[in-house]
């Protein structure tokens, strides 16, 4: 079993980060206590595999000193844990400016006095976690993409781990478009096999169906250009921290030209490498 704890400074970036490894596949529980920790790692050993991949966030919040939890820590390493420590920081101007953009309060902002004063006083207490860490990561630079991209190269574990899942969708335009669409392509420009009465009660996902809609040229040039685009968009969303991207084909109705475009779409995508589910929300509708 595998065991991350996250930890760090406030505002230093624990609760995207633990975002990020969520969408690759670690179990996440924010703000456990150092005693419980040994208990939980037990009860996950012992489940059925749910728990494979544990990320534990842990901070300031938790103690006013981390003996106790550098013993836990010492315990999980010496065990068959795959246990490792991540620490997130940033430099003290970057965390009061985000602090003061979400406008809310330090967690030792009430006793130091001030956020710069809490802000130190932090980095003093977190000292003896930060000399344990595996890892790391100083956030003041970061963007989303890159963090996102940084943890993947740390904890993303299997190939596929963290890489962006794509869906792609058929629907007719009469009964609307996906609400959950990041790219709409309309295929209604290409002939359509409603009109041949020995395809009309057929889908897009039937030979006969998608020989139709593929014997046209305009067709073929259609799916090439659309092959060149996604091949150079989808690398781009990736690195920007896209986890899931949903793009929508859609014609009149939903049960043909969208459906067999969707399909061989589908086949194409994956063929790239990424992830891909294929939906036909309209093809059995009326």
């Amino acid at each position: 079993m595998e065991i991350l704890i996250i930890s760090g400074m406030s505002g230093g970036g624990k609760s995207k980060a633990a975002s990020f490894l969520e969408d690759m596949g670690f179990y996440i529980v924010d703000n456990m206590p150092a005693g419980m920790i040994l208990k939980f790692a037990e009860f996950c050993s012992a489940g059925s595999g749910r728990y494979r991949r544990v990320a534990l966030v842990y901070d300031v919040r938790t103690a006013d000193t981390f003996d106790e939890f550098l013993e836990v820590l010492a315990t999980l390493r010496q065990r068959e844990y795959n246990c490792k420590l991540l620490f997130l920081e940033a430099e003290v101007d970057t965390i009061i400016k985000r602090y003061k953009e979400t406008r809310r309060m330090h967690p030792l902002q009430e006793r130091a006095g001030s956020l710069e004063a809490a802000v130190n006083r932090e980095i003093t207490l977190m000292a003896p976690v930060r000399a344990q860490a595996d890892a790391i990561i100083d956030s003041t630079q970061y963007s989303t993409a890159r963090l996102r991209g940084e943890l993947l190269r740390l904890f993303g574990g299997s190939r596929d781990a963290g890489k962006m899942q794509v869906s792609v969708v058929s629907f007719g335009f009469k009964h609307g478009l996906p609400l959950e669409s990041d790219l709409v392509f309309d295929v209604r420009f290409l002939p359509n096999p409603f009109y041949i009465d020995s395809l009309r009660s057929k889908t897009g996902l039937e030979e006969k169906v998608r020989d139709y809609v593929f014997s046209f040229r305009e067709t073929g040039q259609f799916m090439e250009k659309l092959r060149e685009l996604l091949g150079f968009v989808l690398p781009l969303y990736q690195e920007e921290g896209k986890t899931v991207l949903v793009i929508a084909i859609g014609c009149t109705g939903g049960h043909h030209r969208s459906v067999a475009v969707t399909h061989a779409l589908s086949e194409y995508i994956r063929s790239l490498g990424y992830q891909v589910t294929e939906n036909h929300r309209d093809m059995t509708r009326t």
